[in-house]
């Protein structure tokens, strides 16, 4: 489904990635573990296009998509649920939830998403009139993933969605990613909260400073200590 090939990123003189390869299949869950600064969310921005490459490849099914537009890729089916949300605090959820769907056509398909959000995320639904800047952090959390999915997403790239959550969320958040990988929806998700990592994919990928250092299955990902090594940045 996706394919980046010897990927590199500068920002100015510094090498951001070095040189990265990586795959999603569909239908899949794919992480990629490391710690702070290792160059996770710069993968995720560079596949949306908001980052450009210095070289290598990127391809969605049978289209390069490494000099297109972020419009465009979002439009091929790939949406980017950032790491800082990038909500619109002074709108309410619902406006959020509809900017969500801003290239959809069909009215009444974006009103059958907007209710399938709403059954996922309830509170969504009792807040909908509420400013998205006074909700918790859960509710944030699960707002931007609700709007992610308003676009109808092939892949959804998930940054660091448990950042300041309480673990009893960060638990509901693991479900919530193996629910929506079910309904057919491909999800890379980039984490530094290992054990949730670990529990939602198949596959993953270990990076540290620019570089995988490890992949594989998520069993042979388990097993290797280089996982405590790129958590930690050792």
């Amino acid at each position: 489904m996706l394919k980046a090939k010897n990927i590199t990123v500068h920002y100015g003189k510094s090498v951001a990635l070095n040189n990265v390869s990586l795959e999603v299949d569909e239908g899949s869950v794919v992480s990629i573990i490391g710690a702070n600064g290792a160059g996770k969310s710069t993968i995720l921005k560079v596949l949306s296009g908001l980052v450009p490459l210095t070289s290598g490849e990127i391809w969605f099914f049978d289209q390069q998509i490494d000099k297109q537009e972020t419009i465009d890729i979002v439009k091929l089916g790939i949406v980017h649920v950032p790491e800082d949300r990038w909500l619109f605090p002074h709108l309410t959820v619902l406006v959020n939830l509809q900017l969500g769907a801003t290239l959809q056509k069909d009215k009444i398909e974006i009103k059958k998403t907007l209710q399938k959000v709403y059954n996922r995320f309830p509170r969504l639904w009792e807040r909908r009139n509420q400013k998205a800047g006074t909700l918790s952090g859960g509710e944030q959390q699960m707002l931007a993933i609700g709007r992610g999915l308003m676009a109808k997403p092939k892949l959804l790239l998930l940054d660091e969605p448990s950042i300041g959550l309480a673990p009893i969320i960060v638990e509901k958040l693991g479900d919530v990613i193996e629910d929506i990988n079910k309904e057919g929806v491909s999800v890379l998700l980039v984490e530094q909260n290992v054990p949730l990592a670990l529990r939602a994919a198949s596959r993953g990928y270990a990076l540290q400073i620019g570089r995988i250092v490890l992949e594989g299955n998520i069993e042979k990902i388990k097993s290797s200590d280089i996982i405590e090594k790129a958590y930690l940045g050792e």
